[in-house]
């Protein structure tokens, strides 16, 4: 199988995460509308995460938080979002950077979303390599055959559902 160089699965969890993004930018917005609610799953050792050395002595690995009700001064931008919740009666303010989010639900809806936590260095972009351009025109055109046309199953790019995602 050819190397994905594009690394479609990177940008198809940036995209997906997008869209928590855009969810949580409507809320600084307008509030949350309806029955809507979010329960948002994260990496508390993620390295770019913001929480009292309280919280993270109790939730070491993960912790899901709810929004809902009770919280304040939710702010969002390119990369993370913060938001103040009360903790036994204590108001604690959380930075959770959209790559340390494991998992996104609103109940009210049935829709829900589970993520890969992407690694720091690994989201970086890599410089780009130069390209090595041919200053040569081919002059001889390949005629298709049918023996080349049996092969062209197996090179033909995998298209994957994102109902294979989702949990059933």
């Amino acid at each position: 199988m050819p190397e994905d160089l594009m690394r479609y699965d990177l940008l198809a969890q940036e995209a997906l995460r997008g869209v928590v993004r855009a969810a949580l930018e409507r809320v600084v917005k307008t509030g949350l509308p309806g029955d809507h609610h979010f329960y948002i799953a994260y990496n508390t050792r993620h390295p770019e995460v913001r929480i009292s050395d309280r919280i993270r002595q109790k939730y070491p690995r993960e912790m899901t938080i709810v929004l809902q009700h009770q919280f304040e001064n939710l702010a969002v931008n390119d990369t993370a979002f913060e938001v103040v919740l009360s903790f036994d009666h204590v108001r604690e303010k959380l930075v959770i950077p959209f790559n340390a989010i494991k998992g996104f639900l609103d109940p009210s809806v049935q829709f829900g979303l589970q993520f890969e936590v992407v690694n720091v260095a690994a989201s970086q972009p890599e410089e780009p390599k130069p390209v090595e351009r041919k200053t040569t025109v081919p002059t001889v055109v390949e005629e298709k055959t049918p023996e080349k046309d049996q092969n062209k199953e197996d090179k033909a790019p995998k298209v994957v559902s994102l109902d294979a995602f989702r949990k059933k």
